[in-house]
Formats: structure tokens, C-alpha cells, sequence
């Protein structure tokens, strides 16, 4: 604590963190979402005694690094640094909500010390004051950092929609939902029915689309038409993706960062159809999304906070993070690693691989929010069916659904003839959905770009 030249120091006295208690115990694949979200537990995080420790100014830590793996860099999935970060945050917060002499803007800093610097997810870059070999300084936003420590401590708990202080009633921030479209036309279709579909919704966010030159200008014509305001983009190439794979542009999504107008953005893959209203959802902190399979989130719905300073660091890491699958989905779980869990009804995925009788693959709950399209999109089915054509093919079965099938087609058929002219089946799209379906026969891995779970 400072007062005027007087400078009064503090230990921090706390307990280890449990070496028992590992990442996955904090990430699990599953919890049990028909639960409220505090009946579900976490592994104990010690935390100091926070009242013997009150009007703080400056904290300061060492942090430690996660430990190297070779040919994939650094994980920060590290249990002791998550809770020496929870620490000072929780510090801080409790200070810095404190009136000082009179001030309600109590100004509270952290120093860390290491290598490594805090982890970004909860000190973000964009408050980094200074930053010289192993010591870095910040001054938290406590807005934010108060909203992130009301956070569980992990995927353990389903987040709870507590908004982050002063961005209510007349001071709500610009928001907005976001898609990409590159590469190629394949995606337009989709594209189209999920504006039709938020918009159906109620919605009263912006839709932007952000589109690369592969995109022609009558088809832009058409995706303005359907809602969506556009904005051009160069594609981002994924360094670890092999050429002519479906995932060697992934990266290009990289770019809704950059979206500075907007202070936050549901992300939403073009084969998504929103079944309910999701505005309610802006009320979380970046990085929300729900559970895919491991540890690791789902980056087809997700919140996320457009920052440059976050942009440029995720395009400097890009070359040193390796991504488990060579895309997106992959490079943000590395990147993001403590997350904030969304329950499963906002990406429904459709896949139905664990269900032990196809009958089964009809019963769509009916409290879902964003129905997520794996397998063959419902666009690349003949029109003059009424059918999934995942049936069509032994190995797509499990992504076969009649019933979120004909939730596709309801919308598809509610949108004016205008619209419906980009969905018609290419000559193009079909002959790539034959190449996925011969390279499947051949040797077992079926069209990725359409069938790929961990990155869909």
C-alpha cells in the first residue's frame, strides 16, 4: 500500500493448489447441464484469506509457465498457473472496489514476473502498460476482470449470466452476430438461412459477414439481401494445414477480432440454424462457447471481444501454437485455454454416433437454441428430396436427421424465391461432394470439411 512517499509491503500467505487436482478435472468432457449451474462442482482453487489483505494498490507474482511439448510449443493448461492468476485478479477486485480517500476509481496495477507473463485470458493484452524481458505491468479494466472472477474456475460449472458492471440500460455496448464466408461459394446457402433464421428470431443485433474475393458481387448482392452487412477481408492461411485441405484457410476467421466497432460478437459457422432468440447470450465474457470433446470448447458459436492488440497476438502466435487438428477450432483452444462454458442447447451438434438405434436421431430437443449441421449440409441434398442424404452414405448415418432436416427446410422455404437462387446444387459442389464420398471409399476418411467434429 502506498501513502504519499510511505510504501507498505504485504506478503501474500496462501495454499498450493492440490497437484492432484489436473486440467481435465477443471475442463471435463461432460457435467451434468439439467443441474443449476452452482449445484455442479469444481475442484478446490485455494484462494488467500482476501480480508487480511484490503486497499491494495500494486500486486505483485511470480507466474509460472506451462510446460514445453515437443513439435507443438508451450500448453498453459497449468493448474498453479491459473491459481496464482484467479489470486491476484481476486486481489485486485477486492481492492480496487474499495473507496479510497474519497475516489471511486481506486487505480489497482499488477506485476508479474516470468517469462511467460499472466495468462491473457483474464489480464488482457489490451491493459499491458509495460513490458520488458520477465516483468510485465498492467492495469486492469475492472469492469471486466470483476465479471471474470464471478467466472467458475473452470467448464466444471455452467457460466452464469452475470454482465459485466456498467454495460446495462442506456450504456449497453454494440454487439453483433458474425459469420465468414471464403475460399469458395459452398457456404452461401448457409449462410443466407442462418440470417433468415436470426432474424426470425427477433433478433436486434447486427449481422456481419465477412467475406473474401472469392465471393462474386452478385452473391454479395444476394447476402446483403438476407440481412447481412458486409465487410471484405484477406484470407489467413493456416500454418500447420497441408495445401487443398478443408481447413487450410480456417484462420481467415481470425479476422473477427479486428471488429473494433463492436465490443462483443457471437461467432456462428454458416451451418448453423438459430431456433431461438440467443440475445441474452451477449451478457457473457469472451471466451464463451460450448464443450466439444476433451477439454476443449466448440469455436463454431462463440462470444468472443474484438480487440487489435488480441488480433495481432493471435497472428504472432499463430507460427509458434500448433493446433491439434491444423485448424481454427484447434489454435484457439491453445490459445484460449480457460474458457467459459455455454450449455450444449446453444450448438446442438448434430451427431448422433452414441445413440443406439436410428430412430433416435429424430428426437430434437425442444429447448435447443442453434441447431450446428455436420455431415452433408442440407443444402447439398437434391432439392426434390425430403430427406437427409447423410443416409445416402453408410458412414454418414450418424450425422443423419430427418427432423433437423426438415427444421432446415422450413426455413429454406420461407425464404423468397430471391434468396433460394444461391442454394441451388453446383455442378462444382457436386462433384466435391463425390470427390469426399471416393476418398471415404478408399481409405476411411471421409470428406473432413463436412463430416470433421473437432472442427465443425
Amino acid at each position: 500500500m502506498v501513502y504519499g512517499e510511505e510504501v507498505e509491503v504485504a506478503n501474500i500467505l496462501y495454499e498450493h493448489v492440490s497437484r492432484e487436482v489436473k486440467w481435465n478435472d477443471l475442463f471435463p468432457e461432460w457435467i451434468d447441464e439439467t443441474l443449476p449451474w452452482d449445484s455442479t462442482k469444481c475442484p478446490y482453487i485455494p484462494m488467500p484469506q482476501f480480508d487480511k489483505y484490503n486497499d491494495l494498490d500494486v500486486v505483485v507474482a511470480d507466474v509460472p509457465c506451462g510446460e514445453e511439448r515437443r513439435g507443438r510449443g508451450r500448453s498453459y493448461a497449468d493448474v498453479f498457473r491459473l491459481q496464482m492468476n484467479l489470486m491476484v485478479a481476486n486481489l485486485l477486485v477486492r481492492s480496487g472496489r474499495k473507496n479510497v480517500n474519497g475516489r471511486d476509481d481506486h487505480m489497482v496495477f499488477a506485476v508479474f514476473r516470468g517469462s511467460c507473463g499472466p495468462m491473457w485470458e483474464i489480464f488482457r493484452c489490451d491493459d499491458l502498460l509495460w513490458h520488458e524481458g520477465k516483468s510485465w505491468v498492467y492495469r486492469p479494466d475492472m469492469g471486466k476482470l470483476k465479471q471474470k472472477v464471478l467466472m467458475p474456475v473452470g467448464s466444471c460449472q455452467l457460466a452464469p449470466p452475470i454482465a459485466e458492471p456498467g454495460q446495462d440500460g442506456w450504456n449497453k455496448a454494440k454487439e453483433a452476430y458474425v459469420t465468414v464466408l471464403h475460399s469458395s461459394e459452398d457456404y452461401v446457402c448457409g449462410a443466407i438461412a442462418l440470417a433468415q433464421s436470426i432474424i426470425r428470431s427477433n433478433s436486434t443485433k447486427d449481422l456481419i459477414l465477412l467475406v473474401d474475393d472469392s465471393i462474386s458481387t452478385k452473391t454479395v448482392q444476394g447476402l446483403k439481401a438476407a440481412g447481412w452487412k458486409i465487410k471484405h477481408i484477406t484470407r489467413i492461411r493456416s500454418p500447420h494445414a497441408r495445401s487443398e485441405t478443408y481447413n487450410e484457410w480456417n484462420y481467415s476467421k481470425l479476422r473477427i477480432w479486428q471488429l473494433t466497432e463492436y465490443s462483443k460478437l457471437i461467432f456462428i459457422d454458416s451451418d448453423f440454424i438459430i431456433l431461438r432468440n440467443t440475445d441474452e447470450f451477449f451478457i457473457y465474457p469472451q471466451l464463451s462457447a460450448a464443450g466439444n470433446s476433451r477439454y476443449v470448447f466448440n469455436s463454431g458459436f462463440m462470444l468472443v471481444e474484438p480487440s487489435n492488440c488480441t488480433f495481432e497476438t493471435l497472428m504472432r502466435q499463430r507460427f509458434k501454437v500448433a493446433s491439434y487438428n491444423g485448424g481454427d477450432q484447434g489454435f484457439l483452444n491453445e490459445m484460449f485455454m480457460w474458457w467459459h462454458r455455454w450449455p450444449t442447447k446453444l450448438n446442438f451438434l448434430k451427431d448422433f454416433n452414441l445413440l443406439p438405434n436410428y430412430s433416435m436421431h429424430e428426437l430434437i430437443p425442444e429447448d435447443v437454441y442453434a441447431l450446428h449441421y455436420l455431415g452433408f449440409k442440407p443444402w447439398m441434398c437434391r432439392q426434390d428430396q425430403d430427406y437427409d442424404c447423410n443416409w445416402e452414405v453408410p458412414e454418414n448415418k450418424r450425422f443423419a436427421s430427418d427432423s433437423a432436416h426438415q427444421i432446415w427446410r422450413q426455413v429454406y422455404n420461407s425464404m423468397p424465391s430471391t434468396l433460394r437462387v444461391h442454394c441451388v446444387l453446383t455442378p462444382e459442389m457436386e462433384d466435391r461432394k463425390r470427390m469426399h464420398i471416393a476418398t471415404m471409399d478408399s481409405n476411411g476418411s471421409f470428406g473432413r470439411k463436412f463430416v470433421n467434429t473437432e472442427d465443425s
